[in-house]
């Protein structure tokens, strides 16, 4: 009989603890899905959630107002009072009557007040120290509360000039300006880069923006998960990439739409007409196996027509086009768009450029052109070829002529184009100035042009380099061409 009650109470007990164990399992499925469904949530609300919050920067907040803290005397330098000197008691009457009671009593007052005289000496010398610490404590706080006040006048002052120079709309000031809206926006910890560069072009009151966009990576590749009991496993259904794209390029304009959406919102000085945005993926090529940089979305908006819209009511990708936006239809598989402004060449030191090309109509000697002359046909000879060619304002320090960007995927990218109008053999030193200029400036190729040749050690530097040596007779083939232009070199 007890042995029964055992085994009914064992089997009730197992049962029990089967129970707790698919609940438990059963738990772990639904936590899952739960994560699931809290990372869609904060991926569909990336543009909601800036709706919410006032992008526009405080310079008050920027600037420092804290009083520097009081003067705390430390409480071991606390004064203490002056130690009193003991009473002797006179002796009773009947203490008298002892021979020699007077004497000895006379003794423990002499002896008493010897032992205050020593106590106060100690203390007057103990308070001394203790004042001399307290002054030294207090003039301490003093330099400290004067060099805390001095750096706070500074920083302020700095705010002032920056706050000022930014109404002013200086170029740099509104970047900084810019920068600092785009770095306080709070995405997602995992996944989101949010790396990005500004240029703005005071002239046309016109705000550049290159963005590292997040990698496909970030939607939740798994549909949702269940627990299979007949298993004992948490089994998980794959999202369809039908679906994962779907999510996808919505995020991408969302981040899109916000960031245009923050830089407008946050304008406080009337600085940006019109805002462009390139939004980017960094990845490796597969051909080369180099990092590189794939634009998959852009867009120019006015801020008069972009004020206008209701980005809570509206559906992301079709406001994007009708934006009249480059949207990349496989960001997934990093297919390009080409931007409707290369950053690169979105640069303060570009200058205009004339029609050098013309010129030679009548002087078509290229040694009679002035040296800035001959720099504006080069440029004007590579945007023939079909690159975006920017002429460069002159500069001492061996810097490029132009800057050309090459549209073609892969091949293609940033170069920089220096131009020598040189009687003599072009040395090997102008070869290295190139290719360090052409680091320096992270262009993808460096190609120099001359009116004469080059020696030999200036071909054995490029060898093996990204680099171009086109020659005087390179340059006239070229120009015959590419510009239909029958050009000389005469001395």
């Amino acid at each position: 009989m007890a042995m029964a009650q055992l085994r009914r109470t064992d089997a009730a007990a197992a049962k029990e603890a089967k129970g707790h164990y698919l609940a438990d399992r059963q738990a772990e499925a639904d936590d899952l899905n739960a994560e699931i469904a809290n990372q869609l949530d904060a991926l569909q609300g990336i543009l909601s959630h800036t709706l919410r919050v006032d992008d526009r920067i405080s310079f008050s907040s920027l600037r420092n107002r804290m009083p520097f803290e009081d003067f705390k005397r430390p409480p071991e330098l606390a004064p203490k009072p002056a130690p009193l000197e003991a009473a002797i008691p006179p002796p009773s009457w009947m203490q008298r009557l002892v021979p020699g009671a007077g004497a000895k009593h006379a003794r423990s007052v002499e002896q008493s007040r010897a032992e205050h005289a020593k106590a106060l000496a100690a203390h007057e010398r103990s308070e001394a120290a203790k004042a001399l610490a307290l002054a030294n404590a207090h003039a301490d706080h003093e330099r400290r509360k004067a060099a805390y006040q001095a750096d706070q006048q500074r920083r302020n002052a700095e705010v002032d000039e920056f706050e000022a120079d930014y109404r002013a709309k200086e170029a740099d000031a509104v970047v900084a300006y810019n920068e600092m809206v785009l770095t306080r926006s709070e995405y997602p910890e995992e996944g989101f880069p949010q790396n990005f560069r500004l240029a703005f072009n005071a002239s046309s009151d016109e705000l550049v923006i290159e963005y590292e966009l997040p990698l496909s990576s970030v939607i939740p590749s798994q549909a949702d998960y269940r627990y299979v009991k007949t298993r004992d496993e948490i089994e998980s259904k794959a999202r369809k990439p039908a679906e994962v794209k779907k999510f996808y390029q919505d995020l991408l304009a969302a981040v899109t739409l916000r960031t245009l959406h923050e830089v407008f919102e946050a304008d406080q000085a009337g600085a940006l007409a019109l805002v462009t945005f390139n939004g980017v993926l960094d990845t490796v090529d597969p051909a080369s196996g180099r990092e590189t940089r794939v634009p998959v979305v852009s867009v120019r908006a006015l801020k008069t027509e972009f004020d206008r819209l209701y980005l809570d009511k509206v559906d992301k990708i079709a406001c994007l086009r009708n934006l009249g936006a480059q949207v990349s239809a496989r960001p997934d598989e990093f297919q390009a768009v080409k931007p409707i402004v290369e950053f690169d060449m979105f640069d303060k030191r570009f200058i205009e450029q004339g029609d050098a090309l013309g010129v030679l109509e009548s002087r078509p000697n290229l040694m009679d052109l002035t040296p800035s002359e001959f720099e504006t046909l080069v440029s004007n000879l590579f945007g023939k070829m079909g690159l975006d060619t920017k002429l460069t304002r002159s500069s001492r320090d061996g810097g490029v002529d132009a800057v050309a960007f090459d549209p073609r995927p892969v091949l293609g990218g940033k170069v920089v184009i220096q131009a020598k109008r040189y009687r003599d053999t072009v040395g090997v030193s102008a070869v290295r100035d190139l290719y360090g200029t052409m680091l320096n400036e992270g262009a993808s190729k460096g190609i120099l042009v001359c009116t004469s040749g080059y020696g030999t050690d200036a071909y054995n530097f490029s060898k093996d380099k990204p680099l171009e040596l086109i020659d005087g007779g390179g340059l006239l083939y070229l120009l015959r061409e590419h510009a239909g232009t029958h050009a000389r070199i005469a001395s």
